[in-house]
């Protein structure tokens, strides 16, 4: 029981909230079925989330119009909050594009403009929705989507999943970083994170209805990235490509609709309706519900159809979009979750619970599934560790498929010793590790760096001497965590796209975008300054090994980022040496002529150095010793001499300045 709803089954999870079947009973015999929606336990204690939810609960309270599932009541039981709503007996839109798709038969003109227009007067009601003072509540749903359209097996079409609108009275995260749609379904604005009104939601209505028309998903094809570009850029190429199965008259509307720039479409759902009310004039079509549920029956989407599926899918892209039974409301039998409507990921979703058996014979858990990939990616268990699921038999974690990339990825993989095939394996020298990542990158090496301190481990993969991935088994340096520590993202939203995980082949990234919590661009400059710090951090490492493995790729989905490895060694030494250990680390160097190389192995500019190491390196002459140095630059400038000292060192370790006693250790340490 939750309040006085009694939960039947579970039909549908999400990233942050779960939606059951409930019946209300009362006196003489009554009962009521609906759908009731609560936040996942592990969430209920984010304020963030909970004033998210209240709010949609806030904004569904004003929505009465017959294209808009019901909310019915919002309660709190014993400290947890839920909402029921209007439960529908029917379909979505997702799964009667699919099954339509699977028999090759096209969705009637009239039935896709009765889906079309309904979700166009629900739009168009909820757009003008004002408060109980008469203003405007500006909301604008930012969801719309095949599986948040809901039909009733009567044909009647409801919009559902207002919980990531926006009302201007919410004070609501706007910029980059908030829940802003899902993969597929964002108008051009939402990608490129600008501020939205009605017409973002006028742009994603004419995606599904292009898609009801089509039958084929309108931004599709490669990463989840390629699928936002083309959205990005209003790419309608495959409305020409199919032109055989669209009339003209019907893609006049469609291209104003999905015009890129949002001045070019039509100004309100209304004016947009129009345009397809002419159409059906003009046609002179029967549009209404009558035609849109003969065709279902016929379809039989409604009534335990052979395609639907075993039990209920979860589905986390879609928080509010109710899957709906396939039994008489009177005796609900199944729940059957609409599938992924074209242009969605796609994939396993996992379950909530693990357990895992360590090499040692311990048991970890129960696990939620990020807890389970953060112990995969930090090296705390393995591949060869086996996992239960749900409360099922301990496994071969390589036989779960939400965990492939993380049992069968090289990178992502630790090994509890340093690899036989590495070469160059030595004692971590903090005075000589630059020099040692600067002559690999000079040397335009392939190949992974490796580096062991106990438990903590990192592996450095060039191409070509450039940085190209870095794994780390430091929890504070995942994507997420990084995020998170600089505000970008909230926390809930790392949770809700790691639960996402198997829909994304693994990577958070991708999620992220995907969810429309970060933007591409921003995806790109994330792993970019994730990259750069990755590497950064090795200059902070006082002990361990290193080894080197010539010619060893990470095989993992990358991008160029636009890094230099010259800068880096220069910014780590920079950066992450202190005056007093470098003077310290240079003291026996004192008596030694310190001379210019000529020339550079790489550009001046490339090391990107400051005015105040420019000044000593270029008061390097070959006619000074090191203590001759630092007395003439302190002498002659506002230098001091640990400036002078940290300046030489990173002027020998990337090979701008040479002394006797620096190329004997540095050929030494290569011969080891």
């Amino acid at each position: 029981m939750l309040g006085p709803y009694e939960l039947l089954q579970r039909i549908a999870t999400g990233g942050m909230a779960e939606v059951y079947l409930a019946r209300r009973a009362g006196p003489f015999g009554f009962q009521k079925f609906v759908a009731v929606k609560r936040i996942l336990p592990q969430l209920t204690s984010d304020p963030d989330f909970v004033s998210m939810f209240i709010d949609e609960a806030r904004v569904c309270a004003r929505l009465g119009h017959p294209n808009i599932v019901q909310v019915f009541d919002f309660g709190e039981h014993a400290g947890e909050l839920y909402m029921a709503m209007e439960y529908v007996d029917g379909t979505t839109g997702a799964r009667l594009v699919r099954a339509a798709a699977a028999r090759g038969e096209d969705v009637p003109l009239d039935v896709s403009l009765h889906i079309g227009l309904s979700i166009l007067r629900g739009l168009g009601y909820a757009h003008a929705a004002r408060d109980d003072e008469g203003q405007a509540l500006g909301l604008v749903h930012r969801d719309v989507s095949p599986g948040n359209v809901l039909i009733d097996r009567s044909g009647a079409v409801k919009l559902t999943d207002f919980g990531i609108a926006r009302a201007a009275e919410f004070d609501r995260r706007t910029e980059a970083g908030q829940l802003k749609g899902k993969l597929g379904y964002m108008s051009p604005e939402q990608v490129t994170g600008r501020e939205l009104d009605a017409r973002s939601d006028l742009f994603t209505a004419a995606i599904v209805l292009a898609e009801l028309v089509t039958l084929r998903p309108l931004f599709s094809g490669g990463s989840e990235i390629d699928v936002l570009m083309r959205i990005r850029d209003a790419d309608l190429s495959q409305l020409d490509r199919a032109a055989s199965r669209i009339s003209d008259d019907i893609k006049g509307v469609l291209f104003k609709a999905l015009a890129r720039d949002r001045n070019q479409r039509y100004a309100t759902a209304q004016e947009f309706a129009e345009a397809l009310e002419d159409i059906v004039r003009r046609r002179r079509l029967q549009v209404g519900p009558a035609k849109l549920s003969a065709w279902l029956d016929r379809l039989k989407l409604v009534d335990g159809a052979a395609d639907a599926p075993e039990e209920a899918e979860e589905n986390p892209t879609r928080e509010l979009a109710i899957p709906l039974s396939t039994g008489t409301p009177g005796a609900p039998t199944r729940a059957t979750a609409a599938p992924p409507p074209p242009g969605s990921a796609t994939g396993e979703v996992a379950p909530a619970i693990y357990r895992v058996k360590t090499r040692d014979g311990a048991v970890l858990g129960p696990l939620a599934y990020p807890r389970l990939v953060e112990l995969f990616v930090t090296g705390r268990i393995h591949a060869e560790s086996e996992i239960s699921r749900e409360s099922g038999p301990f496994k071969d974690a390589r036989s779960f498929p939400e965990l492939s990339r993380f049992t069968s990825s090289a990178a992502l993989s630790w090994e509890p010793e340093m690899p036989r095939a590495a070469v160059d394996r030595a004692p971590i020298d903090r005075m000589l590790l630059p020099a040692k990542l600067f002559a690999l990158a000079i040397a335009r090496e392939t190949g992974a760096l490796h580096f062991a301190d106990g438990a903590r481990r990192k592996k450095v993969y060039l191409v070509e001497g450039v940085p190209e991935f870095i794994a780390s088994t430091d929890k504070s340096e995942l994507l997420g965590e990084q995020l998170v520590r600089r505000g970008q993202v909230l926390r809930m939203e790392v949770d809700m796209a790691l639960a996402m995980l198997p829909r994304f082949g693994g990577r958070i990234g991708d999620a992220l975008v995907g969810l429309g919590v970060l933007r591409p661009i921003e995806l790109f400059r994330a792993i970019a300054e994730q990259t750069r710090l990755r590497f950064l951090e090795l200059f902070d490492w006082t002990g361990g090994e290193v080894g080197y493995v010539r010619g060893a790729r990470s095989h993992e989905e990358t991008f160029p980022l636009g890094l230099d490895a010259a800068d880096l060694v220069a910014r780590g030494v920079r950066d992450r040496y202190a005056l007093d250990e470098v003077s310290l680390m240079l003291a026996p160097f004192a008596g030694q002529v310190v001379s210019p190389v000529v020339p550079l192995p790489v550009r001046l500019a490339a090391y990107r150095l400051s005015g105040r190491e420019e000044q000593v390196l270029r008061a390097v002459d070959g006619a000074r010793t090191l203590a001759e140095l630092t007395d003439h630059v302190t002498s002659t400038t506002s230098v001091e001499a640990g400036e002078v000292h940290r300046a030489v060192l990173l002027g020998l370790s990337c090979e701008i300045v040479t002394c006797e006693r620096w190329t004997a250790l540095v050929s030494r340490a290569h011969r080891g």
